[in-house]
């Protein structure tokens, strides 16, 4: 499999005789309608398409646009205070915004051009057929994150290779009716599921298009253009998923731990996932390219300032969001029944170093406290040895005595902060080359749990209400700890008297920091609601027109003729 990383309008091919051999470096080409209609520039193309999407899957934009300040997270003490706190400084001129809009039109325009000049390239009829079909997957994703965002945006179908200095806003509906539109297409010549023959992880499956298709047709049922049929098209392309799951080659794996297991990112329950490069040059701590998969870092709290040393165990301390308190005392309050809490969290750290830096960082009180075990000297070092623990968050409050007698650093939840804070363990990486740089693990994106919960919310939405407890209760029957399987089981009660409300809480517990929240509350309707509820960094900021991105001020200053490009369409505040 090739692996195309492009640099403006240049391209850097990386061959490969199969993944798992080293990289052999090709010279560089721009992409170019005579090249793109040849068997070579299909595949550069389309590869350079889908190395684009390491600019989003794994990236710190997307996260943070997605991430924080939402119900479920807010700024962590290295996080930023604008955009996440919905801040005054929060503008389109933002740099996580500018990022996102420009880097999916330059990856539209490789999609486009093997759209448009592919089926002019002599070779395998089958296959030139499949790339194409790639190609459309791959520009109905870029085109769909934008619309989540910005809502009417510039549509290009066709290759575009001379700079342009006129664009317009299209009508959210004409964008919609594309990425459809796409995906149908696409699904008719993808091979079936992620693990059929030939598949390489990463690649498109008519399973990853129809469960876009089912996101697609929910986002779309939230939105200004929503149609009477779109909940029943998105219950439609979700159910299909799940009941031919065999021949797609998906299932739900026993064991939520295992879903985000280290090396096994291709699992049976993974429908896409975006790849990422051991090669330094493009996905490196000195990438300049924006396709670093730093997921690794942005949960990752302050303990090397609590008695332990950086390792690549504990990760790097970067820590650019915290769990709010209604995600760690409500959404996952049940720790009996329901085992996600503790898979989910890192909520204990073992002593690392016995430096005296280290070990002086937590020290008993002096005098002792009541309770204090033998050995304890008064203004002395807590930790003794490695192998000790060194932090401990119980996840349920502890007296005041209690913390002090602790032979560690006990920490209750009103005690959490924004320098550390139970750690989200989904993106922990043990093969990176040092503590700081980023990970080299696949990202996934789409994992079939979220499909049981996309046809839950359809089909409530559709007057299926049983069916949507079927569906919910899959998920949390996985989730279930031994023999507590039927007390995980929700009734339709549960739904008729919570609705949405209760979905939502379902996919914090099985989908946190995955990369989708602030679309969930968009879509739902619930960002300010919920933002105002549950996130106390940004519920006094939060205004109306937050429920949309702005669009980049680089785009408004760039459109130098025509029609100005407009940002006020929903919200003139935004200007």
């Amino acid at each position: 499999m090739k692996k195309i990383f492009i640099y403006g309008s240049m391209i850097v091919a990386m061959a490969t005789a199969s993944c798992n051999k080293l990289l052999e470096e090709e010279p560089k080409s721009i992409l170019t309608p005579e090249f793109l209609s040849t068997e070579r520039g299909v595949n550069a193309g389309l590869e350079a398409a889908y190395a684009g999407m390491r600019n989003y899957w794994g990236n710190q934009d997307l996260f943070t646009m997605t991430v924080i300040g939402t119900d479920e997270f807010q700024r962590g003490i290295d996080g930023n205070t604008d955009i996440n706190n919905y801040a005054s400084t929060y503008t389109n001129n933002n740099g996580a915004v500018k990022n996102i809009w420009s880097n999916a039109y330059r990856y539209v325009n490789a999609c486009n051009g093997v759209i448009s000049f592919g089926p002019k390239a002599d070779m395998d009829a089958t296959t030139r057929k499949r790339l194409i079909a790639e190609a459309k997957f791959l520009r109905a994703q870029y085109y769909f994150v934008l619309v989540q965002f910005f809502r009417d945006i510039t549509l290009y179908t066709e290759f575009v290779d001379q700079p342009l200095t006129s664009a317009r806003r299209d009508p959210l509906a004409d964008a919609y009716k594309l990425i459809i539109k796409d995906l149908n297409e696409a699904i008719v010549d993808l091979p079936a599921g992620p693990r059929s023959s030939n598949v390489q992880p990463g690649r498109a499956s008519v399973a990853a298009a129809k469960h876009v298709l089912a996101k697609v047709y929910l986002a779309k049922a939230g939105s200004p253009v929503k149609e009477a049929t779109d909940y029943e098209e998105a219950y439609k392309a979700a159910k299909d998923l799940i009941d031919k799951k065999s021949t797609y080659g998906l299932s739900l794996l026993p064991d939520f731990k295992d879903v985000h297991k280290e090396g096994n990112e291709n699992n049976a329950e993974v429908i896409w996932t975006v790849q990422h490069t051991t090669n330094i040059t493009y996905n490196g701590p000195n990438n300049s390219s924006g396709a670093d998969n730093v997921l690794n870092h942005m949960y990752v709290g302050q303990y090397d300032k609590m008695g332990l040393k950086r390792s690549k165990e504990y990760g790097r301390p970067y820590i650019r969001a915290v769990p709010t308190t209604w995600v760690l005392e409500e959404a996952f309050k049940d720790r009996v029944n329901d085992t996600r809490y503790a898979k989910t969290f890192q909520t204990l750290w073992i002593a690392n170093s016995t430096a005296k830096a280290d070990i002086e960082a937590v020290k008993w009180p002096d005098p002792l406290p009541p309770g204090a075990p033998a050995g304890a000297v008064a203004g002395q070092p807590k930790i003794k040895a490695i192998g000790d623990t060194a932090i401990y968050m119980p996840g349920t409050d502890r007296t005041d005595a209690q913390i002090a007698a602790a032979p560690y650093l006990l920490i209750p939840p009103r005690l959490y902060d924004s320098r550390i804070a139970p750690t989200v363990t989904k993106y922990f990486d043990s093969k990176k080359a040092s503590v700081n740089d980023p990970s080299i693990r696949p990202v996934i994106v789409y994992r079939f749990a979220e499909t049981y919960l996309i046809a839950a919310e359809a089909a409530m939405m559709t007057n299926r209400t049983s069916e949507a407890v079927n569906y919910i209760n899959a998920v949390r029957e996985r989730a279930a700890s031994a023999g507590n399987v039927a007390n995980m089981r929700i009734t339709a009660d549960v739904l008729n008297t919570k609705g949405i409300d209760f979905i939502l809480e379902e996919r914090t517990r099985e989908l946190l920091g995955e990369n989708l929240r602030w679309w969930d509350l968009v879509r739902t309707g619930k960002l300010l609601e919920r933002v105002k509820l549950y996130n106390g960094d940004a519920k006094d900021n939060i205004q109306e027109k937050h429920i949309l991105r702005p669009i980049s001020l680089d785009q408004l200053n760039r459109t130098t003729t025509g029609e100005p490009y407009k940002n006020d369409l929903y919200f003139p505040a935004w200007n």
